[in-house]
């Protein structure tokens, strides 16, 4: 569905924010899930002759020891009589005037307070008020984590009672029970909902990416489409006539074919992973390929609903077939005059200083993402290889956002002391319309008597966009827009 919004700023509330709750400690703490256990250190003595540091050091571990212990009995005491409650008296707290609970397994939780706080929007936590959130989470998957399940902790206030047995509605049919097989070759990142990335041997083998194996972003099932029945809705300006086209409708239009890279924000974001946590998939180097794509343009379908560029800042916004329990689409915008509306973007897709954590995030302070930084990315030969001494032979691709053209990649087998230049393939580019990605090779010398190479590769753009080198000064919460020098390191045949 096609919207045209105008530009509005609504204040949106914070969207994460873990809650002080000391009263529950001892629950989140000693819950009987694994999930839970706190971590414990190590401690060794070095073998030092002071035998008063050493006391003193026993002596303050021994004082640590009593307060734990001390804690452990408080906690162990109060799992052995957890409030017991009803599935009716969890009903019965169902709205912000009588307290909002919901269950988990056999667990009671309190989520009141996290309503407003919830990154989804209190709208779709509130499906769940009075009753359990496991119909949902099979839904959204992605909560099944072990950070949420600790934010959760916190708000337990005990156990459903034994005698009360579970509603028989509880046993829901699986919704990822129609998606479609996937191609093995796939890394799966993620089942339910399913997101896979190709791996790197693969991923440069062709200028287009074949369909088996193109990156797959999914946050929800894979709808079912009638082609028969299917129609396209797109909303008229104000006082106008909104559209409902048909397949064969759009068939109508005159068709134009354009070659473009798709790259999901959060690839490689698990090099920022390594440097410090985020959240988000795992992705490697391959949340991204390049298709051919037919059809109507955008442009031709607003204008014929009666849509004309203006002075007047406003929004395009798309919602997919792919929707929630309460019909809301997944939904993406870009803008129409270069405009910016925020209700129409995703919480998600921001990125923020590497200052800014969990506990201190605002998104009301950073504008959506709406351009990508210029990447590139090795993917032959993999990290880890073993490669023969004489020649060696580096792959991988480029790609900027925002059309601008890559005009050239280098390349060190040294870490990024002495550089070369790779030769670009694939199709030539328009500055400020290279949509597709640039596939690069390079053939060099191996170095005499090396027996590793740190092979690095850094893109540059018609803007003179270079990429960073390391992830500290770029790392973000989110694990977005990481663009890094990529390393892949290798050993040398001796």
């Amino acid at each position: 569905m096609l919207l045209l919004h105008r530009t509005v700023v609504p204040g949106l509330r914070q969207a994460y924010r873990l809650k002080s709750a000391p009263s529950r400690l001892c629950i989140w703490a000693c819950s009987t899930n694994d999930s839970f256990q706190p971590q414990r250190s190590s401690h060794a003595f070095s073998g030092d002759n002071s035998s008063t540091r050493g006391w003193r050091v026993m002596g303050t571990l021994l004082g640590l020891g009593a307060v734990l212990a001390y804690h452990d009995h408080w906690c162990r005491a109060a799992q052995e009589s957890p409030r017991i409650y009803t599935r009716e008296e969890v009903r019965s707290h169902s709205s912000p005037e009588t307290g909002i609970w919901v269950t988990l397994g056999s667990e009671v939780f309190d989520v009141t307070e996290f309503v407003d706080l919830h990154p989804g929007g209190p709208s779709k936590l509130m499906l769940a008020a009075g009753g359990p959130l496991e119909p949902f989470w099979a839904l959204y998957a992605v909560h099944n984590q072990s950070h949420v399940r600790e934010i959760l902790a916190q708000y337990k206030i005990g156990e459903l009672s034994p005698d009360d047995k579970a509603a028989s509605i509880l046993k829901t049919s699986d919704p990822y029970a129609d998606d479609p097989i996937r191609h093995p070759a796939l890394k799966v990142n993620s089942q339910r909902p399913f997101n896979a990335e190709p791996p790197p041997e693969l991923l440069t083998e062709n200028y287009i990416t074949p369909n088996p194996i193109f990156f797959t972003r999914n946050h929800l099932p894979v709808p079912n489409l009638d082609p028969d029945t299917y129609r396209l809705h797109v909303v008229g300006p104000p006082g106008g006539q909104s559209l409902c086209l048909s397949l064969d409708d759009l068939y109508q239009f005159p068709k134009h074919e354009i070659t473009v890279t798709l790259q999901c924000a959060g690839n490689r974001r698990s090099e920022m992973t390594r440097f410090k946590e985020v959240r988000g998939l795992e992705w490697s180097a391959g949340a991204i390929s390049t298709a051919r794509w037919a059809g109507a343009r955008l442009c031709d379908v607003l204008s014929q609903a009666g849509h004309h560029l203006s002075e007047t800042e406003a929004h395009v916004c798309f919602e997919g077939l792919d929707s929630d329990p309460t019909g809301t689409a997944y939904g993406a915008s870009i803008p129409l005059a270069r405009a910016m509306d925020p209700e129409a973007e995703r919480r998600d897709y921001k990125g923020f200083s590497p200052s800014v954590d969990w506990d201190t995030v605002d998104f009301d302070s950073a504008p959506s993402i709406q351009e990508l930084p210029v990447q590139s990315a090795i993917t032959q030969p993999k990290d880890g290889e073993t490669i023969e001494s004489g020649e060696v032979t580096v792959k991988g691709y480029a790609w900027s956002g925002g059309g601008r053209a890559v005009v050239r990649v280098d390349v060190s087998l040294d870490g990024g002391l002495t550089w070369q230049v790779a030769e670009l393939d694939g199709e030539e580019q328009r500055a400020r319309k290279a949509w597709a990605w640039r596939l690069w090779q390079l053939q060099a010398p191996v170095p005499a008597g090396k027996k590793e190479l740190n092979i690095v590769c850094k893109a540059v753009d018609d803007s003179y966009n270079v990429q960073p080198d390391t992830v500290a000064p770029i790392w973000n919460l989110r694990g977005v827009l990481s663009n890094a020098w990529h390393h892949v390191h290798v050993h040398v045949a001796p």
